[in-house]
């Protein structure tokens, strides 16, 4: 019999301040960004020219201003036309619940009084008020939560130098006033509810470091995944970017009123009011109903004031908001596995909400998968009832021709009597369960902005079986023994510690390994889903199972090719060697993309890799962060063999349907890719 350790999961106590992810912060799902600084006064132009390049927040260097006379620009900086009330008036009104301030772009100019350094609005400008902390204030008055964006980057600090890619490293020096300026952000602007760092490429610890000091200072303050090293408490999405995909973990959707700029920009053509929004709106349900919160930028001019257009814009959002309420705030996202072609889905309680933004033409709206007692649809603006159909796992429900869209959407609220149940889109009808079949748990995982991609954290299966009990087996690699993961399967939860499984050998006939070539290295990683022709040379020394040290710069990535020929369709298992970032693809398609950073353990990958008859291109990426080298590590001659641990006996819920989860029981951190991409779960 194999060793074998299971931990029954129990719920223990927390003592001291608040478990993150806060609650509230899930909650809100709609914030206010404001990109408010000394590049408002500029407003896009320098010298009288319009800057066109780039975001206008950061016009010092794409314009390309010395930085003299960039520091010069505060002498005339007096907004005049602030109130800080009056903002956090807007962002209730406009249903927001919190505010996001940049108390420091990539300027190094501070909107609040800093100890640290006379570059700041009450030091430097005429205005000599602390802007920053009268927001603090308004927002505790209108009940609005105050949260603070912060630059990792600083262009002022003494040594720093502008660059166009913005992922600069940062000094000891540096990161040292960095904690110093968090420090004091922390514990002088009262209860902050999130910090939204951005940009630079920060090593592991000093990730860690500024983690942690704000954690200890404010502990149910909610970190942004821009902090680097996949250390933050929720993911931030590309600028503008709406994943079409559910997300499993903490995230958030930023986004400006203009894809062009995120600062006041005094030229900007703004267009139809109406138009636009309709498509913050349209953003504002797709983030809602995919599990996230929308943060919505506005920026002020250089006097302190709002743009009107903005300003009505947001007005008029909160109107419809207000109606729908219901709908938005404290929800859940789509139980469904699916989003329906006519638009997106929330729930709360034994509620399901229907956003229907594409009408069908028979004005009958569809929704598969819900079991339950409908109670009721009703049409939320108003309250009338509307004809419904509940047929199995089908809800029809019909729309009156003279029911007109608002803002270009319909709302229907269906309730249910006792709540509902969703049903599984995928159910598995094999006794094997594998990531080919499962349905993935996404994250974001993200070294630094640059070094971003959906990561998954987790699988669940749906399968099928009328036995009262079972008693399953976890296949895995050699590569993760010793792993702890964490299995479900019908509530049934365990801690399982991968050891000492059976082996059971793998079937392989003839393979043959041509010469390694090289290409790069390129200042990228994972820019694109397949690696592009480029110049390659052969690799020299390269033997099975021994590290090879390859000469790289920092943030660039090698890439080391084979070609593997089989003479038949067939699995082998290779041992990799990883580095900062590892990606391989075998015949263009990506079997396995990872970071190796944020406490996550580093070491070599087992990854069983499907052949074609004939010639096969596998392709290997190393990403490098720090240092002058990466390590190339590969072996196809490990003992060809799986490893079979018996998970013991699990009683099934009635029903024929059930649910298995797979992830690890204690991940470094929540967001970094899992691997696991063999992992395989007989029934």
């Amino acid at each position: 019999m194999s060793a074998l350790l299971i931990v029954v999961a129990t719920a223990l106590p927390v003592a001291g301040a608040q478990v993150k992810p806060n609650p509230e912060w899930l909650s809100q799902k709609y914030s206010m960004f404001i990109h408010f600084g000394l590049y408002s006064q500029l407003g896009g132009v320098w010298n009288g020219k319009l800057v066109e390049e780039g975001y206008s927040e950061q016009i010092q260097s794409f314009a390309k201003i010395p930085k003299e006379d960039y520091m010069a620009v505060a002498n005339g900086f007096n907004p005049i036309k602030w109130n800080a009330d009056s903002v956090a008036a807007l962002a209730k009104a406009a249903g927001m619940k919190s505010i996001v301030f940049t108390s420091k772009h990539h300027d190094g100019f501070c909107m609040y009084h800093s100890k640290y350094t006379d570059y700041n609005i009450v030091d430097a400008t005429p205005f000599k008020r602390d802007v920053m902390k009268e927001l603090a204030d308004a927002c505790h008055r209108y009940g609005i939560k105050f949260a603070v964006y912060f630059s990792l980057i600083d262009w002022n600090f003494p040594g720093n130098h502008i660059t166009p890619h913005n992922a600069d490293d940062v000094s000891p020096e540096h990161h040292s006033f960095n904690m110093k300026q968090v420090e004091e952000i922390m514990t002088g602007y009262g209860p902050i509810s999130e910090i939204w760092f951005d940009m630079g490429s920060l090593t592991s610890e000093q990730s860690k470091e500024l983690y942690d000091l704000v954690t200890r200072l404010q502990p149910g303050c909610m970190i942004s995944g821009r902090l680097g090293n996949d250390r933050g408490d929720f993911s931030v999405m590309a600028d503008n970017q709406i994943p079409d995909y559910k997300i499993g973990t903490p995230w958030q959707t930023a986004a400006s009123f203009f894809s062009e700029t995120w600062s006041y920009r005094s030229w900007q053509e703004r267009g139809d009011i109406g138009l636009k929004i309709r498509e913050k709106l349209s953003s504002l349900v797709k983030v809602v109903s995919r599990g996230g919160n929308y943060l919505l930028n506005i920026g002020p001019r250089g006097d302190g004031s709002v743009v009107e257009f903005e300003r009505d814009a947001l007005l008029e959002m909160g109107k419809w908001i207000n109606r729908y309420a219901e709908a938005i705030y404290g929800t859940q996202a789509n139980p469904l596995d699916h989003s329906p072609v006519w638009g997106d889905i929330t729930s709360k309680g034994g509620n399901v909400y229907l956003f229907v933004e594409q009408m069908p033409e028979n004005r009958v709206v569809e929704v598969d998968g819900l079991v339950g007692d409908v109670a009721s649809a009703t049409l939320m603006a108003g309250g009338n009832a509307l004809p419904v159909e509940h047929s199995g796992q089908s809800v029809r429900v019909s729309i009156p021709k003279d029911v007109q869209p608002d803002n270009g959407f319909t709302l229907v609220k269906l309730a249910f009597n006792g709540g509902f149940r969703a049903v599984p889109g995928e159910i598995v009808d094999t006794d094997t369960l594998t990531v080919r079949n499962a349905i993935p748990t996404y994250a974001y995982s993200s070294m630094d902005y640059y070094s971003s991609f959906r990561s998954t954290v987790g699988y669940t299966w749906h399968f099928k079986s009328n036995e009262a009990n079972i008693e399953p087996h976890i296949v895995y690699t050699a590569g993760n023994e010793g792993d702890v993961v964490r299995i479900v399967i019908d509530g049934d939860a365990r801690n399982i510690v991968l050891n000492s499984g059976e082996k059971r050998p793998i079937a392989v006939g003839s393979v043959k390994w041509g010469v390694p070539r090289m290409m790069g290295p390129r200042w990228e990683l994972f820019r694109s889903g397949k690696v592009e022709d480029g110049e390659e040379r052969p690799m020299d020394g390269l033997e099975w199972g021994k590290p090879v040290e390859i000469p790289v710069g920092e943030k660039e990535a090698v890439y080391v090719k084979h070609t593997v020929t089989s003479d038949r369709e067939q699995d082998i298992l290779v041992k990799f060697g990883v580095a900062d970032g590892f990606r391989i693809l075998l015949n263009g398609e990506t079997v396995s993309m990872r970071t190796f950073v944020g406490g996550l353990e580093r070491k070599p990958e087992v990854l069983m890799l499907h052949l074609r008859k004939g010639d096969n291109e596998l392709c290997v990426e190393l990403y490098n962060r720090y240092g002058n080298s990466v390590e190339y590590l590969i072996d196809p001659t490990i003992p060809q063999e799986m490893r079979v641990l018996p998970l013991g006996t699990v009683e099934l819920a009635p029903g024929g349907i059930h649910d298995c989860s797979f992830a690890p029981a204690a991940p470094a951190n929540k967001n970094s890719d899992m691997g696991f991409r063999d992992i395989r779960i007989e029934l």
